[in-house]
């Protein structure tokens, strides 16, 4: 049996945090790693660790994942180490104690570590639909948009940042911790995605004189609006889920590159390729240029998806 050498054993441990506090799959742990180090070692050391950077890590106590994420997550652990013969420790013992007992709510914590330090934290909805909208959990092209604004820091660095349909906020308030924006704009139309934006931007502490939260309803916008934002830099992800929305958000995205020179970015996770294509079309029907950004993304933040993403780049094209 190999000794993991101690690069893999902290890139493992840093996994089980990331997934831990991100509410991942717990299928996509390196329960691997966890096996191996008890029957090798023959002690519970590992267990040790592992809850030190999950249930007992400074963060748990203040930002908890949902009490059944972490019921469940404990009890995988439990079953490994008694598959190894080892008696469950006391350290994971009292870490089933904190949840045995605890009342499920409908809000959790979800929280995504920076490269530079720090984490973003989320207060999100446990379910995937709630209140009448997606809007109240993180989806993976925001994930995915966040990873590439920190690759590509000159479209944010002292610029005007409007970004649309903000949802939670995971992107924009990555971009205000890790980029230099002059101002970042949020917005969104449903009053309870707005009322959890603020209180997110809240809980990340963000420079209040930088950033602003705006109800944008995308059919009745005026251009007076859009002109009084000044952006330098669109941006959105995961906008395009709904064939009706599709027209109306095409219609405004067509208005804001006719009308500035602001760069415009759009993320999506292309789970059905009709309704993608169906807005790809009409973008090009309404005189605007795609430039897909196939350049690769250092990935930072645990996704759980198997599905395409595309990041595009708006152009007006040139008349002929």
């Amino acid at each position: 049996m190999t000794t993991p050498t101690v690069s893999e054993k902290e890139r493992d441990l840093k996994t089980f945090r990331d997934y831990f506090f991100s509410m991942s799959r717990l299928a996509s742990l390196p329960w691997n790693f966890v096996e191996e180090k008890l029957v090798g070692s023959k002690s519970s050391e590992v267990i040790s660790q592992i809850l030190n950077e999950t249930c007992f890590h400074r963060l748990c106590s203040e930002f908890p994942p949902s009490v059944r994420y972490r019921r469940l997550f404990l009890s995988e652990l439990i079953k490994r180490e008694e598959a190894s013969g080892l008696d469950p420790s006391d350290h994971l013992y009292d870490a089933l104690a904190q949840v045995i007992g605890a009342a499920e709510t409908t809000l959790c914590y979800k929280s995504y570590f920076l490269p530079g330090g720090g984490a973003v934290t989320l207060q999100e909805n446990v379910a995937v639909i709630s209140e009448g909208t997606t809007g109240l959990v993180t989806w993976e092209a925001a994930l995915f948009l966040a990873e590439w604004a920190l690759d590509n820091q000159q479209y944010f660095n002292n610029r005007a940042v409007l970004e649309l349909g903000s949802g939670v906020g995971l992107t924009g308030i990555t971009v205000c911790s890790s980029c230099r924006p002059s101002e970042f704009i949020f917005s969104d139309c449903h009053p309870r995605v707005l009322h959890k934006l603020r209180e997110n931007i809240a809980l990340n502490k963000l420079d209040r004189q930088a950033v602003r939260v705006e109800e944008l309803d995308w059919s009745s916008v005026t251009e007076e609006r859009l002109a009084a934002v000044r952006a330098d830099t669109v941006i959105a992800a995961d906008v395009v889920y709904d064939p009706v929305v599709v027209e109306t958000l095409v219609s405004l995205l067509r208005r804001i590159v006719a009308s500035s020179r602001a760069d415009v970015f759009v993320c999506s996770a292309v789970r059905n390729p009709d309704t993608y294509r169906g807005f790809t079309e009409q973008l090009e029907a309404g005189g605007i240029r795609l430039e897909v950004l196939s350049d690769p993304v250092t990935r930072i933040f645990p996704c759980n998806t198997d599905s395409h993403i595309e990041l595009i780049k708006l152009h007006q094209k040139i008349p002929q």
